[in-house]
């Protein structure tokens, strides 16, 4: 072992668990997500084991780990389905609270949450974006 690798700081990913840790989070998310009337119909017609691998992926390269992700840009995949910025910040609490109860460090969370807030133009529709 080097130097170098004894003092790099362990990304967030390997600080919270590794995969175990992300697809721990998914379910439990993805659980409260289904759970709350007001998003639940955004995911009537979609393929939730895909879902899921796919949120793991992208929450993945969030957190400092391997970036594995190939599929549609988020701007892509979300534009489509009109959502406003309202049930953008429910998803985000969702997370936020998922994270906490599986007691993500405060740092990593707030910096979850940063990445929400940078990304959150490309998740929102164009045209629910007043108020931002």
């Amino acid at each position: 072992m080097t130097v170098t690798e004894e003092t790099a700081p362990a990304s967030h990913y390997d600080r919270i668990g590794g995969a175990s840790s992300v697809k721990a989070a998914v379910e439990l998310f993805y659980d409260k997500v289904l759970a709350d009337p007001e998003l639940a119909g955004y995911f009537t017609d979609v393929e939730m084991a895909g879902q899921r691998r796919h949120l793991a992926l992208m929450l993945t390269v969030v957190l400092g780990g391997p970036n594995e992700y190939t599929g549609r840009g988020l701007a892509e995949a979300h534009q489509p389905l009109n959502i406003t910025v309202a049930h953008y910040a429910k998803v985000g609490e969702h997370l936020t609270a998922t994270l906490t109860e599986l007691g993500v460090p405060a740092d990593i969370l707030a910096d979850v949450q940063t990445v929400l807030g940078q990304v959150q133009g490309q998740v929102v529709a164009a045209g629910n974006r007043s108020g931002v």
